[in-house]
């Protein structure tokens, strides 16, 4: 049996992971209900799995930030904690991570290698490239995709499913947090 791997994104209703501008984290639209899913989402044991570029704008993130800062929210710290591997040719060992391990090679090999291997669920928050690389060749289970209640057409970045393969999704599970944000869990198989 192999590890269920889960695809975690967060996106505006426009498709895109991130924006410039004077849009702050979650877009400014964070409640209590979502932060608290999202702790939950993180309370089993699972193994993260980050692109090098993900990876190293979470440790950027969170070296630049304070504790009361909203970068450093119960769910964050506690991702922080779990064992973590780092798809890396670049990044060598050690990592500013309590639990991170740097394998080196493609993603695909990684991660087919990873899920026969782990005892625990993996996980992916963000890295974009390496999920749709993944999603392509039929590694991925699960996409989460929490869609916040904004429009970003002209500040947008980070495309999420950008230059991706065409596939059908399943719905798997749906819930509306704090009134206005979406969580969409899907089973992905290629078109």
């Amino acid at each position: 049996m192999t590890a269920t791997y889960t695809f975690d994104v967060f996106s505006s209703l426009d498709g895109y992971g991130a924006a410039s501008a004077d849009w702050a984290g979650y877009w400014g639209k964070q409640g209590p209900e979502l932060l608290d899913h999202r702790l939950d989402l993180f309370a089993g044991e699972q193994r993260m799995v980050f692109g090098a570029t993900t990876f190293r704008q979470f440790v950027r993130m969170l070296s630049s930030s304070t504790e009361e800062s909203e970068v450093r929210d119960p769910w964050v710290t506690r991702m922080t904690r779990m064992p973590a591997t780092v798809v890396s040719t670049t990044l060598h060992e050690p990592l500013d991570w309590p639990d991170a391990t740097v394998v080196s090679g493609d993603a695909v090999d990684v991660v087919a290698r990873l899920k026969e291997e782990s005892d625990v669920p993996l996980r992916s928050h963000g890295s974009l490239s390496m999920n749709r690389a993944l999603m392509a060749a039929g590694l991925v289970d699960r996409v989460q995709v929490t869609v916040f209640p904004v429009v970003t057409g002209r500040t947008g970045t980070d495309p999420v499913f950008g230059g991706a393969a065409d596939f059908d999704l399943e719905l798997l599970e749906s819930r509306t947090l704090d009134g206005r944000t979406l969580e969409l869990v899907y089973r992905p198989t290629l078109h």
